[in-house]
């Protein structure tokens, strides 16, 4: 490398008439770090290097001007001294504050004694004093002399804040970096000289404006350490608060109109929105560099579409430009990013639920139900929640626990409902007795108000402003889901429990429901009293009589469901879980309980216990439910079909499909699907009406997958429940997998986390497998996905190459997977099925 560098050093020298560390004429460089896919602001720069005591006589003597040398020198020195020789050298702030920071508080020291607000007012006998102050400060706090001699390091690819970028935006380590070596150029020369910052876009919001700040008599790092406010490039980014400051375009005509031709030559050649940076020294414009630009959700779906529509990129390109994530922030109301920059964070955890929620803590269910219908905003803290707290989650703005994973119950209920959520948030000292809890110093308490930021896993204190989307009206996203449609091969389905959640998903584009789940129906009050009244019977006729309370509940649900996705498939899982999850009382609910069933506490106590579980997720839940009760299973699906038959002769277009869970024998399925097709035949004769259904199975357990062959014989579609698939083939509970994640996430012992996003190399072969024996004794099996995975980018292009027919998830991450799935098109090519 070090010969490399001498050859290029040699070259350089040559083309400025320079020679690096020349006393008389000497020749300084910037080194930049530049990574393969950018990171801005997470990798360190070093300007002004080969500027040491002895070249600094002849840089005064060649630019005559001497304040400027002894700038350029104190800004080598906080550079270096940071980036060199703490930060590569792995040495940690003892008391938290580095060495640049107490640097810049020894210069506000000295602006403040002179009485000065700007840097550019201290005069080269101030900055002389300062660089002695700051070579004395290198020395007691790093332990050695500011050196005359530097050379440029690679380390800041390691550094904390880049590990942390990369893991965010999933870039992996062994990528590596480059650095940039360039000739310095001086923005703070006078007032001839400057530095800027552009995009040749908008980046907050995609308009087609060159768009930038400058400062004159600066260097790069002034313009983004904000340290001076500086000034809008053109007359076209002039705001009402900016109105009074001189643009570039005012300032210096020619030379913004020859950066105005650059920005413009440099998006036509890299088709792309670019972030450049650039210095005037001395009335020249010099290119520092160029790369494409960060930008948010609504500004990158904008300029794909003009772009496209301007011929600068194809159809394609456009769909592949928007990141299926980015779609989140247009799909909810967001925390005003001006107010979250001056905000206090309290907290941090896992973003559950994206977009953006204030309101005022309240720390029970019912609390949160009650204040909800007084008409105030709340925001649900709890250490973690269970069904039972639907009704308060439902009636909050957001939700924020304490414990729990991104598929924790709160997670999963939040994102089906398109609620902002941040879970695992392990900062909180939760007391929900005296309504109140303490985060990192700070004490609040039930009617204080937070905010939240679900896409980034912030908590704030205070109530911060939203910004509301509008999708109807904005023109880009439905062009780009328009093209995303037309090349996509999955179908985008949804997963919903009500009404209400299948008409957002319909309106989002869903094409049908791929998970109905029954259970969340049951926890009303009214309707649970009956589910617990069948538990705790004592013989089949009296479980019967207590179940069939539940038959026109749940026949008002399905029609409910049915008649918002007239025309769409509708798959209704039968009830799922555990029955204890159903009778977990405690002592005044058993009390109260006994006393309306008319039977002994202790008989019912007896009863709750007797259904207690070691492993309930492996236990008597799923299909083994129907098998033991049948009962259940004629209610569930007399239910579905009584509504299917009104409907049906009502003119309303339905086609349900009955989904059989945790089948891992062909027996299980048969039992159950026996029992459907007798129910079916008999609402058929009964309402005198025929229509369309079908009666498949959800594949949860490896065994299934394995035997996919004998179960497709009599099942007529696969829904891959994922969540449970991963569960039981690492053998990891989701619930409790918290404890050790992060441990195995930062020493890479798993890549992420595999209910985020579907482990291909283990759970997918299996997915594979099912699909594969499935059609090979039935090759038209529909075949889809209903676990969370449905909603990721990476588990959709893995379910378009594995030949699925769909994918199912939240309503409102439906957008999200429509465009992904159009990325999987276009990258892998047509599916093979």
């Amino acid at each position: 490398l070090e010969k490399d560098v001498d050859d290029a050093v040699a070259k350089v020298e040559k083309i400025m008439g320079a020679k690096f560390g020349d006393e008389k004429n000497p020749l300084l460089f910037s080194v930049r770090s530049g990574a393969r896919s950018s990171m801005p602001g997470m990798m360190e720069t070093v300007l002004n290097v080969g500027l040491t005591s002895k070249t600094i006589p002849g840089m005064i003597n060649q630019t005559n001007n001497e304040r400027f040398v002894y700038d350029a020198y104190r800004r080598l020195i906080a550079m270096y001294s940071d980036v060199v020789m703490e930060k590569a050298a792995g040495i940690e702030p003892a008391d938290g504050h580095g060495i640049r920071e107490q640097l810049e508080h020894e210069l506000e020291k000295m602006k403040k004694a002179r009485g000065f607000n700007f840097d550019t007012e201290l005069t080269a006998k101030d900055l002389k004093e300062l660089i002695e102050i700051y070579k004395a400060k290198v020395k007691s706090v790093l332990g050695k002399s500011f050196p005359d001699d530097p050379k440029a390091v690679f380390q800041s690819w390691m550094g904390k804040r880049a590990i942390s970028y990369r893991r965010i935006e999933n870039i992996p380590d062994d990528w590596g970096t480059a650095v940039n070596v360039q000739t310095m150029v001086f923005g703070n020369m006078g007032d001839d000289s400057a530095t800027g910052v552009a995009f040749t876009r908008n980046p907050a919001t995609g308009e087609n404006v060159f768009y930038g700040e400058w400062l004159p008599n600066a260097q790069g790092e002034d313009v983004v350490a904000g340290i001076r406010t500086p000034n809008p490039i053109n007359k076209a980014g002039k705001t009402e608060d900016t109105t009074h400051l001189t643009s570039l375009e005012e300032s210096m005509p020619e030379l913004y109109k020859q950066l105005d031709d650059i920005q413009n030559k440099l998006e036509r050649h890299y088709k792309d929105m670019q972030d450049i940076e650039f210095t005037i020294q001395k009335g020249r414009l010099w290119m520092l560099q160029t790369r494409v630009g960060k930008r948010n959700g609504p500004a990158a779906v904008a300029m794909a579409v003009e772009m496209c529509q301007e011929k600068l990129i194809d159809k394609k390109t456009a769909i592949m430009r928007v990141k299926p994530s980015q779609l989140d922030e247009l799909l909810h109301p967001m925390v005003d990013p001006e107010a979250e920059k001056k905000a206090k964070e309290l907290a941090k955890g896992l973003p559950a639920g994206p977009g953006g929620a204030n309101g005022m803590i309240v720390f029970t269910a019912d609390d949160a139900e009650s204040w909800a219908k007084q008409g105030k905003t709340v925001i649900l803290v709890r250490n973690e929640t269970s069904p039972e707290d639907v009704h308060g989650m439902h009636a909050a703005a957001a939700i924020l626990t304490a414990k729990g994973g991104m598929t924790s119950h709160a997670a999963l209920v939040a994102r089906g409902w398109g609620k902002c959520c941040i879970v695992g948030c392990s900062a909180l000292q939760i007391d929900s007795a005296k309504k109140q809890l303490s985060v990192n110093g700070e004490l609040l308490k039930e009617g204080d108000w937070i905010s939240l930021n679900g896409t980034r896993g912030r908590v704030y204190k205070g109530k911060l402003g939203l910004v509301e989307p509008d999708l109807e009206r904005n023109k880009y996203y439905k062009q780009l889901m328009t093209w995303a449609d037309e090349v996509r091969e999955l179908g985008i389905r949804t997963n919903a429990d009500r009404p209400e959640d299948a008409a957002q998903a319909r309106a989002f584009g869903a094409e049908g429901i791929g998970l109905c789940r029954t259970e969340h129906m049951f926890f009303d009050p009214e309707r649970i009293m009956a589910m617990r009244e069948m538990i705790v019977a004592e013989n089949e006729t009296n479980r019967r009589k207590a179940v069939m309370k539940l038959l026109p509940f749940q026949r008002k649900d399905f029609y409910g469901i049915l008649k918002a996705m007239e025309g769409l498939p509708v798959t209704i899982r039968l009830l799922d879980p555990p029955l204890h999850e159903f009778v977990n009382l405690d002592a005044k609910q058993i009390k109260e309980l006994s006393k309306d069933l008319g039977i002994s506490e202790e008989k019912l106590k007896a009863r709750v216990e007797s259904l207690h579980e070691l492993n309930p997720m492996l236990g008597h839940r799923g299909c083994r439910l129907g098998i033991a009760y049948p009962e259940i299973t004629e209610m569930q699906a007399r239910a579905i079909f009584e509504a299917a038959a009104d409907l049906t002769k009502e003119g309303v277009k339905v086609y349900p499909e009955v989904m059989v869970p945790l089948t891992g024998i062909f027996t299980e399925f048969e039992n159950q699907k026996a029992i459907i097709d007798r129910m079916v035949q008999e609402v058929m004769k009964e309402k005198n009406v025929k229509f369309k259904y079908l009666v498949g199975t959800m594949i949860e357990i490896p065994r299934a997958c394995v035997t996919a062959n004998e179960i497709a014989k009599t099942a007529e579609f696969f829904s891959f429940g994922t969540n449970d698939l991963t569960q039981t083939t690492f053998g990891f509970s989701r619930d409790d997998i918290g404890g050790f994640l992060p441990y195995y996430l930062v020493h890479n012992i798993l890549p992420n986390d595999p209910f985020q996003s579907l482990d291909q190399n283990g759970v997918g072969q299996l997915v594979e497998m099912g699909v594969k024996r499935g059609r090979s004794v039935r090759p038209d099996l529909k075949i889809g996905i209903c676990g969370e995975h449905g909603g990721d980018p990476d588990s959709i292009d893995f379910c378009h190459r594995a030949g699925l027919n769909y994918v199912s998830c939240s309503p409102f991450r439906v957008p999200i997977a429509r465009l992904a799935a159009a990325h999987a098109a276009i990258q892998n090519g047509p599916q093979k099925k």
